[in-house]
């Protein structure tokens, strides 16, 4: 099983569209998918057609000490996702401080639901440091990173790099860690630009096809739709095939 953790330094750069995207390709070429959702927000359910108003998920689950085997769903697109779940701020709280203490909680909780040598686990992640993403980042073999070229998210590269460096680096089942930009757009002189300075800065590390700006990808959500499903010819979805595309081969590369 290929663990991606998928992370950004801050909000509103589409890191869960991403995850749920990429994660619908690599279910089209034929491998078992399941998405998870650490984020607080609860929003990927939304992405794959949940219903709004069901308010089960790992919260719940783990609160009660039940398995995630009664919150694990699948969706109609090929990939099966477990949930936040809807929950209150003192819930929110309560399982927090039982993530900090109990710090092999997710992987326990994934290997309790079975791993198939040919799928794949994606970890969708809150924005910026937290116990969900120490927990994720400890267990992930591949880290991708979202990020949109403004100077903000560029700011964000050294702080990044520290979280990855202290729970990464030196584990023997880590393969990597890969940016990808999103909201890209090729008109904008400063998008380029950051862009260019992100090539040079990262070398390999930056994915080669950045996701461009592509309103498909809002009108899917709003539709709760992968975008493949909505709009299958818009830009955005063939910036995510060759995302995947690449992905799959960095971890070819790095188990061979």
């Amino acid at each position: 099983m290929t663990v991606i953790a998928v992370i950004s330094p801050k909000g509103g750069v589409g890191k869960t569209t991403v995850a749920v995207n990429l994660a619908c390709k690599l279910a089209a070429g034929g491998h078992p998918v399941r998405l998870v959702d650490l984020d607080p927000q609860n929003a990927l359910r939304l992405h794959l057609g949940a219903d709004p108003a069901d308010v089960n998920g790992l919260v719940h689950q783990t609160l009660q000490q039940s398995s995630w085997y009664y919150t694990e769903y699948d969706s109609a697109y090929g990939v099966s996702f477990v949930p936040y779940g809807k929950v209150s701020e003192f819930e929110r709280i309560t399982f927090e401080a039982h993530l900090s203490q109990t710090p092999e909680w997710l992987r326990d909780n994934l290997m309790e639901l079975g791993r198939d040598p040919n799928s794949y686990t994606i970890l969708d992640t809150p924005p910026g440091p937290s116990v969900y993403v120490q927990q994720a980042l400890s267990i992930a073999n591949i880290v991708l990173v979202v990020m949109i070229p403004d100077a903000g998210s560029y700011a964000t590269l050294t702080a990044i790099e520290g979280l990855l460096d202290y729970y990464c680096a030196n584990r023997t089942d880590f393969y990597g860690s890969y940016y990808v930009l999103n909201q890209f757009d090729a008109d904008h002189p400063l998008n380029r630009d950051i862009k260019t300075v992100m090539q040079t800065v990262l070398g390999g590390r930056l994915a080669p096809f950045p996701i461009h700006r592509d309103e498909s990808l809002s009108e899917a959500l709003a539709y709760q739709q992968p975008a493949a499903e909505y709009a299958p010819h818009c830009q955005a979805v063939d910036d995510i095939a060759q995302l995947t595309g690449w992905l799959q081969n960095q971890v070819d590369q790095a188990i061979r």
